[in-house]
């Protein structure tokens, strides 16, 4: 590809052509999937529209072995499933040559470098075509007030003359975007959006020109260069768009190390790649560092930045016993993990997948946009082939024909259309990342939006999937350090629980000695320690039963030293930050909430009592649930589900829409529709409250696209608007869409802000304007 040709493409960030003789080794970009195929990425040049990626997808998905095909527009990726048996990725690259896409491996580390090269060309061609344009209508705007006066024809050729000079080359230059595009895809056997732009633009121009050197009275250089200059207008807002939400997406690449540091059996120090790290290797992590892959801690105390995982930014502490995620920031102590996830698995790379498919994923009425689109494509051109034949047969002249035909060329594109969905998905996915929360289903956002009922698993999601002490502030903080560090030399879970619960640092007592099934004991300082089961401690059954009164959906572990009076710690898992104010808003605003458990009834009640919600089951299995939901859906309900554990992921699939935790099993985030980052629980309504808007802001696209070219297309006809007015018309309907859609961020502030404000819940105020 020349040059030449390469400026007029919409760059993709991928890497560069491999140089003549040299074969590019594809198996170091093939990644494995789950289900036993391949996955490859690749950057895809000249992607600018809704037909380009029908017309990709559908060549893809034709190729033998191929199981899916699907472009993300914000970075003009293509990601390819297929069988690594029945398909070569050499065959897909010379298909998408051969439709006028040169592809490469695709670069995550050049989305940065390649949006701000297209955003330099565009706004180069903006500033050419708004010079030009300014310019010429001064021109023209002399012709026409001449052309009812006295002008004399040598200066209106004159003037037609300058018109042209500055015209031709700015018009060749603005143009470029549209004429390439136009160009190679019409060479590769398809059509889009740019087609009838570029056709309508050469027709003015060459008819302007034409009339120019014949002396005629119209020239039309100010209807191309206002066209050129509308459209470029409404590409740079969306490249905009676009590129502020790859950016925000981007920031997770920065989390990522690019290397760790491996304790070897003998102690000494090895810098790895993390890709070369597997689970079980010893890890450190020195202060100021990144986490470079989930791991447990073994040694060492420090605080952690994990605002990536909870959205907070103060600091947690970390001890023996921790779970540390990729991408989070150690503080100032040093740390030794063990490696529980290898890079491709950890929590930062499982973001960055769910991000993907946020990006990749298509709504049905995107679908329905992108069908619509295709298909009229070449209704223009029909339309403008027979408004210029009828005007002929009328008698009106080849002339008047041809304007009034350039104008129905021009008025007719379907560029609002072609925008009025991915313009909202753009906007309404980066809304929603700015919130910690990712879609990974394309009609997520109207499966959200259409939700009447929500009904809420107990465990991990109402509550935070690791338990803490209820009762701490009965405590000294000296007594819950020395019990929290006898039970950081303990294996059991509910040991491991109180010992992070305090970020202890584990004791260095002397005959330390664990009881199967009842605890541990050591002797420090000529005492013993206990730390284990309440009768094992020396706590009499009436006072255990006192606590289970009064902490009736928690666990119990004592501690006990010498002589002296037990300490009874109780451990249970805490509601999740915003649970109440999220089910009473979510109450308010008219949803139906249930709770759906496995749990025991017991603590199924206590929570819902909590927050006091009505309707609730325990004790069920996983059929329980998805019985529960086929019986709210026969009554009429649209039920959103939101649940975390593995036996929650059939309930999500079987449930209208459905949501889940990062800190949610694989399987569960797969089942589900979003998946939200962080602990508090206040993501579901600023989901369901976004969503309302975006599917009202998609209605509102798509009334207004379709409504335009419906009345536009007899107007054009019937010779009723210049090619500048055609001009104006459809660059104006272009941008209108874009607009309306920017108006979600606007909404977006306002949501953010009443959720402060609790005699305002914003969910109230979305349902109540819906």
């Amino acid at each position: 590809m020349s040059a030449g040709t390469a400026a007029g493409l919409a760059a993709s960030p991928g890497l560069a052509p491999v140089p003549s003789g040299v074969e590019r080794d594809w198996s170091s970009w093939i990644r494995p999937t789950a289900e036993g195929g391949a996955r490859l990425e690749l950057a895809v040049d000249g992607i600018t529209c809704a037909a380009c990626m029908g017309d990709i997808e559908r060549a893809m998905s034709g190729l033998p072995g191929v199981t899916a095909a699907r472009v993300n527009l914000t970075d003009r990726r293509l990601s390819v499933s297929f069988d690594p048996a029945l398909a070569e990725p050499s065959r897909m690259i010379e298909k998408l040559a051969s439709m006028g896409h040169p592809a490469r491996p695709f670069d995550p580390s050049m989305r940065q470098s390649t949006a701000s090269a297209e955003m330099r060309r565009l706004l180069t061609c903006l500033a050419v075509a708004g010079f030009a344009a300014t310019n010429v209508m001064l021109l023209s705007i002399a012709v026409w007030s001449g052309n009812v006066t006295d002008i004399t024809p040598e200066t209106r050729d004159f003037f037609h003359a300058v018109s042209a000079l500055i015209a031709l080359p700015a018009i060749a230059i603005a143009g470029r975007p549209f004429f390439a595009n136009a160009l190679r895809t019409l060479r590769g056997g398809s059509v889009t959006v740019d087609l009838p732009i570029a056709v309508g633009v050469t027709l003015a121009t060459a008819y302007s020109f034409f009339n120019t050197v014949t002396h005629a009275r119209e020239a039309y250089f100010d209807s191309a260069l206002m066209l050129l200059f509308f459209l470029l207008v409404g590409r740079t807002l969306d490249e905009a768009m676009r590129r502020r939400t790859a950016i925000e997406a981007e920031t997770l690449a920065a989390l990522r190390a690019e290397a760790a540091v491996r304790v070897a059996a003998d102690g000494t120090l090895h810098e790895v790649p993390v890709s070369a790290v597997v689970p079980g290797d010893m890890i450190l992590v020195r202060p100021g560092e990144r986490i470079p892959v989930d791991g447990l801690v073994i040694e060492g105390a420090s605080e952690i930045d994990a605002s990536l995982v909870t959205g907070e930014t103060t600091p947690i502490p970390a001890a023996v016993g921790s779970l540390l995620y990729a991408g989070t920031a150690n503080g100032a102590g040093a740390l030794t993990i063990r490696a529980e996830k290898a890079e491709a698995g950890s929590f930062l790379d499982e973001v960055e997948r769910l991000l993907n498919a946020a990006g990749d994923a298509r709504s049905k009425e995107r679908r329905l946009a992108d069908r619509v689109t295709r298909a009229y494509t070449p209704v223009v051109h029909i339309a403008a082939l027979a408004t210029f034949i009828g005007w002929m047969a009328v008698g009106a002249g080849w002339r008047p024909a041809l304007a009034d035909a350039i104008a129905v060329l021009i008025i007719t594109c379907p560029c609002a259309l072609a925008l009025a969905i991915p313009a909202v998905q753009v906007v309404t996915a980066g809304l929603l990342f700015r919130q910690r929360i990712l879609l990974q289903s394309g009609d997520a956002i109207e499966r959200l939006a259409a939700v009447d009922t929500i009904v809420f698993d107990k465990t991990g999601t109402l509550t935070l999937p690791c338990q803490d002490i209820v009762n701490a502030e009965d405590f000294a903080p000296d007594l819950l350090g020395r019990a929290g560090g006898l039970a950081a030399l303990s294996r059991h879970p509910l040991a491991a629980a109180l010992a992070r619960a305090v970020s202890a640092v584990p004791l260095s007592p002397a005959g330390i000695h664990e009881v199967s099934g009842a605890g541990i004991e050591a002797e420090i300082q000529g005492r013993t320690i206990r730390l284990g089961r309440p009768s094992f401690c020396g706590v009499d059954s009436g006072q255990l039963a006192a606590f289970a009164a009064r902490f009736p959906n928690a666990s119990f572990v004592a501690y006990a030293e010498g002589t002296e009076t037990p300490a009874i710690f109780a451990l249970a898992q805490q509601l999740r930050p915003g649970a109440a104010a999220t089910i009473e808003a979510l109450e308010k605003a008219g949803y139906a909430v249930e709770i759906l458990s496995g749990d025991h009834a017991p603590a199924v009640a206590a929570t819902a009592k909590q927050l006091g919600i009505e309707t609730w089951r325990a004790d069920l299995k996983p059929a329980g649930k998805i019985a529960r939901l086929q019986d709210l859906a026969a009554g009429g309900a649209k039920v959103l589900m939101v649940g975390d554990g593995l036996n929650d992921a059939p309930a999500l699939q079987a449930a209208h829409a459905s949501m889940s935790p990062v800190t949610g099993s694989r399987l569960t985030q797969t089942a589900a529709d979003a998946v939200f980052l962080g602990d508090n629980l206040d993501a579901v309504r600023y989901a369901l409250a976004v969503s309302r808007r975006a599917r009202r802001t998609m209605t509102q696209n798509l009334i207004f696209a379709l409504a335009y070219n419906a009345a536009a297309i007899p107007i054009a006809i019937l010779g009723h608007a210049s090619p500048l007015v055609a001009a104006l018309a459809m660059s104006s309907s272009s941008i209108a869409v874009t607009l309306n859609a920017l108006r979600l961020r606007l909404g977006a502030r306002r949501l953010i802000r009443n959720q402060s404000n609790p005699a305002r819940p914003y969910l109230a105020t979305e349902a109540s304007s819906t």
